[in-house]
C-alpha cells in the first residue's frame, strides 16, 4: 500500500491542519513512501515522507543531510541552510515515538520539471527520527516566489506557522505504516 493510500484513504497519520486532506497533486510520478500536497492557488506544497534511518549522521547534521539530499535529487543549482534549530520533543503529538526533532530553513535554487530558469524556493523541513520504526520522517515546505500578489487568491497561501501548526499535530494511528516490526 503506498503512503498516499495511508495518508489519504486510511488516516494512518494524521493532524488537525486540514491542508494535509486536501488534494494531492499530479505533478509527478511520486514514489510509495511519499506523499505530495499542493495548495490549490499557490505554487507551494508540502512534501510527506517515509525515510530509511540515516544512522551515520545525528542531530543537527541528520537535518543538514537530508535538505542536501533534497537538494541533489531535485537538481538544485545552490543549496543554503539557514537556521537549524532542534524541536522541544513535550511539544510533538509523536513525542512518545520520537527520539529527536530538528526544525531546518533554507533556500534552494531550483528549476520545475521540464524548465530551464531557477529560481530560489524557500524550505522548511522538519525531520522527526523514529529509532523504533528505524525511519526518519521529513517533512518539507516548500515555498516558490509569488507569481500573484495575495488580493488574487480565492484561498490564503500556507503559513510557516500553518506549518508548525502541523509538525506539531502529527499523530501516528497504525504503526504498520513503516511496514513488520
Amino acid at each position: 500500500m503506498t503512503l498516499r493510500a495511508l495518508v489519504k484513504d486510511h488516516g494512518l497519520v494524521s493532524s488537525s491542519q486540514a491542508w494535509i486532506s486536501s488534494g494531492s497533486c499530479d505533478l509527478r510520478p511520486v514514489p510509495d513512501n511519499q506523499e505530495v500536497f499542493c495548495h490549490p492557488v499557490t505554487d507551494q506544497s508540502l512534501i510527506v515522507e517515509l525515510l530509511e534511518m540515516q544512522a551515520h549522521v545525528r542531530g543537527e547534521a541528520a537535518a543538514r543531510y537530508h535538505f542536501e539530499d533534497v537538494g541533489r535529487v531535485q537538481g538544485a543549482r545552490t543549496v543554503h541552510v539557514l537556521s537549524v534549530q532542534p524541536l522541544c520533543l513535550e511539544n510533538l503529538s509523536l513525542r512518545g515515538c520520537c527520539q529527536d526533532a530538528w526544525f531546518l530553513s533554507g533556500k534552494q535554487q531550483v528549476a520545475k520539471e521540464n524548465q530551464q530558469v531557477a529560481k530560489d524556493v524557500t524550505l522548511h523541513q522538519a525531520l522527526l527520527r523514529l529509532p523504533q520504526y528505524q525511519t526518519d520522517l521529513l517533512l518539507t515546505f516548500n515555498q516558490p516566489p509569488r507569481s500573484h500578489g495575495p488580493e488574487n487568491l480565492s484561498c490564503p497561501p500556507w503559513s510557516l506557522g500553518n506549518f508548525e501548526q502541523l509538525v506539531t499535530s502529527l499523530t501516528l494511528h497504525d504503526p504498520n505504516i513503516f511496514g513488520p516490526q
